[in-house]
């Protein structure tokens, strides 16, 4: 019985730690703010940046990712988060979310860009699509989206795998000597094809175990495809 119970003691923490808070996660009524940061570890303007985002952290409403962009690597320092769809995706912004250029540290809220000392207000009209996460028993993730009352003709869905609790290093590069923390880092980002809603949208996302002792999160965006403004989001933790 002894055995019995020192076994059960040590199995029970393993459970735990491969439990996932929730099965399912689905949007609400309300649009929430998500944010986008465009940063680097090569670009000593970034740090701050990175800060701030980590303090968005558990804030209600706010859904965020940080994209490393890879443009900053031939200066001394590799960042290791980075990967040039993130650049890629930074770029197809320009113009469309209101920047003139690509640029570190960016901050897009809801398709915009954004400058401000803090973050916007809560966008106030109610949501135009439905989107939910669903943990299969096989423990991939499923991802639905339904378009609602003013949907637009064409929707354009994307989702991200993010990680917190990373810290670097840097040996080189404008930040050489600095120790840097990150939160929201994006691993796996991918596009859907463009969605015209007259049906209901179901895909398979793959899951990764991604970096020990780092939970991953798994968000989703819809976005009008023509302005990409941001019409819902939810997210997924394991």
């Amino acid at each position: 019985m002894k055995l019995y119970l020192l076994l059960l003691a040590l199995a029970t923490p393993l459970v735990l730690a491969q439990s996932c808070p929730s099965a399912t996660a689905q949007s609400g009524a309300a649009v929430p703010r998500v944010v986008e940061l465009y940063t680097s570890e090569g670009c000593s303007s970034c740090p701050p940046a990175d800060r701030w985002l980590s303090s968005l952290k558990g804030q209600p409403g706010v859904i965020a990712a940080a994209f490393h962009v890879d443009y900053w690597n031939g200066l001394g320092w590799p960042d290791r988060f980075s990967a040039p769809a993130y650049t890629q995706r930074q770029q197809q912004g320009v113009g469309v979310n209101g920047s003139r250029y690509a640029y570190t540290p960016q901050i897009v809220v809801n398709g915009r860009d954004w400058r401000g000392a803090s973050l916007p207000a809560a966008p106030a009209e109610p949501a135009r699509v439905r989107l939910a996460w669903t943990r299969m028993s096989s423990g991939e993730l499923r991802l639905s989206a339904e378009a609602l009352p003013g949907a637009p003709a064409r929707i354009q869905v994307w989702w991200a795998r993010v990680e917190d609790g990373h810290q670097s290093r840097v040996k080189a590069g404008e930040n050489r000597g600095e120790t840097l923390s990150h939160d929201r880092v994006v691993r796996e980002y991918a596009r859907l094809p463009a969605w015209d809603g007259s049906a209901r949208g179901d895909w398979t996302v793959p899951v990764s175990a991604g970096e020990p002792g780092h939970a991953s999160r798994w968000m989703a965006v819809a976005v009008d495809a023509r302005d990409g403004a941001v019409l819902q989001a939810v997210e997924i933790g394991c």
